[in-house]
């Protein structure tokens, strides 16, 4: 009984404060990523870069398909 003890006390407390401090990171960097003042503009001008990175990404990935020296071992 005196084993099974501590192992209560960590469930109960360090569990949940486990889980508090996850959702406090998820929450800090949702709010981050979208913030209060952000625009529609704003949000579409980041869409657009992002489309765009992914774009150039695709085609750089496609001129150096044949490298060797991308290809991993």
């Amino acid at each position: 009984m005196r084993a099974v003890i501590p192992w209560l006390i960590f469930a109960l407390v360090a569990v949940p404060l486990a889980v508090i401090a996850f959702a406090t990171v998820r929450r800090r960097s949702a709010a981050y990523e979208h913030p209060a003042t952000e625009d529609a503009a704003t949000r579409a001008r980041t869409e657009r870069e992002f489309a765009e990175a992914e774009a150039y990404d695709e085609e750089w990935r496609a001129e150096h398909k044949d490298d060797p020296r991308e290809r991993l071992p």
